[in-house]
């Protein structure tokens, strides 16, 4: 009995160790990106000023508001006019620069607030995360209260699947009850949306939709292959996901643009459906497949190391081994990227809204860098500049009501804005390294930005990454 004894102390003592050394991995983490706490009581971090001599690319329209002022009051757009008085208040010179609103990437998936410094770098002001757990709860706690320097943060709960689909990133509906259920609890719990997800089968498909209507939480689908595509074209369903489903649902690999047209032509009479395409997440199977070092990549260190040691690598040799197992591996996936091209051309043509998403924070898309990659894709399916920055702007910002004071340069905005060098109306690459990068109204400028970039880079939080991962495990199954 003693010898029992004695062992269960040790046991409860080895426990309490492994809590403690836990414990103190995360607190060191959340050390690390002290940088990104925002001091009120600075009056660099004021969000109340003048900008003068700046011209304005409004996105609620095609056009440039040349030499203008904008006054921003407590983070929000308050006047844009030629010339605005405003006693007592620090003015600052947009040097004749471009101000546009921030950029928005509908779809992405973060693992820890570095990332949150990558995306602002990069002139991502709003992110839509769409695969939830506690972290992100307590991420958006801390946007909302504005302890933190990051983009609007809105976030999906768990993603929700059939129970077939087993997989420990999965929620897994068993019936109807079990799917209601869920939706009021991460209503209850602070998550925005409802994901649905592959695998989803119509009886509990039915259960969500009727109980997301009831809570009045949006959908965002992945769709299913357990439903036809256009069951996707609900009206509590917001946007879909993914170009490359179209291709394996309905067309099923077959890449013909007659069978395509009356999907399309679907899609587009539901007057309400939005198109998320993350074209970038599926053309970086073809960069792996032609790329063996891609692993070693400098851009590699700035994804999360629990992701580049798992999923990036796990992605990695799947498609390096597809491709020595058939070489036509190649040409085919690159067929089916030029295949997006031509999906989203025909979706834009018939006035279906495209949302720019990238998928970034798996395989090897990166967070923040992914955006500027996705929008020259959907420059190169034949937008104009103009059509192309909408669809990380004004587009992506009426996807949702809450996103709605988001997208556009207009007076009652908030003020998430990208001050840059040249017109994007004319060269989109002037997004990339934006001078001045605004967050409700607070000014970060570029050596600030890089700073951000240099601290997310080869970052050592692979294990607190895990502990976040495992309390989502033990919270949600």
């Amino acid at each position: 009995m003693k010898i029992v004894k004695r062992l269960l102390k040790i046991v409860f003592a080895l426990i309490g160790l492994v809590v403690l050394i836990g414990i103190i991995t995360l607190w060191v983490d959340a050390s690390r990106t002290n940088y990104l706490d925002i001091n009120k009581n600075e009056p660099t971090f004021n969000n109340s000023y003048l900008i003068k001599n700046v011209n304005v690319i409004p996105m609620h329209q095609d056009t440039v508001l040349v030499d203008k002022m904008v006054y921003i009051k407590k983070g929000v757009i308050e006047k844009i006019a030629d010339t605005i008085e405003v006693k007592g208040i620090e003015v600052f010179d947009g040097e004749d620069k471009y101000l546009t609103p921030g950029l928005i990437d509908m779809h992405v998936h973060v693992w820890d607030r570095y990332e949150l410094g990558l995306y602002l770098s990069n002139g991502v002001t709003a992110v839509r995360n769409l695969w939830g757990m506690p972290m992100h709860l307590r991420i958006k706690e801390d946007v909302m209260e504005e302890n933190v320097f990051s983009p609007s943060f809105f976030t999906t709960g768990p993603k929700l699947t059939g129970a077939e689909f087993i997989g420990d990133d999965n929620l897994n509906l068993t019936n109807p009850t079990d799917a209601k259920d869920k939706v009021i609890s991460y209503k209850d719990r602070g998550y925005d949306f409802i994901k649905t997800y592959y695998g989803l089968d119509k009886v509990n498909f039915d259960a969500v939709i009727e109980q997301a209507q009831i809570s009045e939480m949006d959908i965002v689908a992945h769709p299913s292959q357990k439903v036809p595509f256009s069951y996707h074209l609900n009206t509590q369903i917001k946007s879909i996901e993914h170009a490359e489903e179209i291709v394996q649902q309905p067309l099923q690999f077959d890449l013909d643009t007659i069978k395509l047209q009356p999907i399309i032509d679907s899609i587009s009479q539901s007057n309400h459906t939005n198109y998320c395409p993350t074209l970038t997440v599926f053309n970086n199977i073809y960069q792996m497949m032609m790329n063996d070092d891609i692993l070693d990549s400098v851009s590699l260190n700035y994804m999360n190391p629990l992701i580049k040691m798992d999923d990036s690598k796990r992605q990695f040799e799947r498609w390096s081994n597809a491709k020595q197992e058939d070489p036509s591996t190649v040409d085919r996936i690159k067929s089916q990227h030029d295949f997006h091209l031509s999906i989203v051309k025909k979706l834009h043509e018939a006035g279906v809204p495209i949302i720019c998403g990238t998928d970034a924070g798996i395989g090897v898309t990166l967070p923040g860098f992914s955006i500027h990659k996705e929008l020259t894709f959907y420059k190169e399916a034949g937008l104009s500049n103009y059509e192309v920055l909408k669809t990380a702007t004004v587009n992506a910002s009426k996807t949702h009501k809450m996103m709605n004071q988001l997208g556009t340069v207009e007076e009652g905005k908030i003020a998430n804005l990208l001050l840059v060098d040249e017109n994007p109306l004319v060269d989109l690459s002037s997004l990339k390294n934006p001078t001045y990068v605004f967050v409700k109204g607070r000014k970060l400028n570029r050596e600030t930005l890089d700073s951000f970039n240099e601290k997310a880079k080869n970052r050592k939080n692979l294990v607190a990454t895990a502990l976040r991962y495992l309390e989502n495990l033990v919270i949600e199954k």
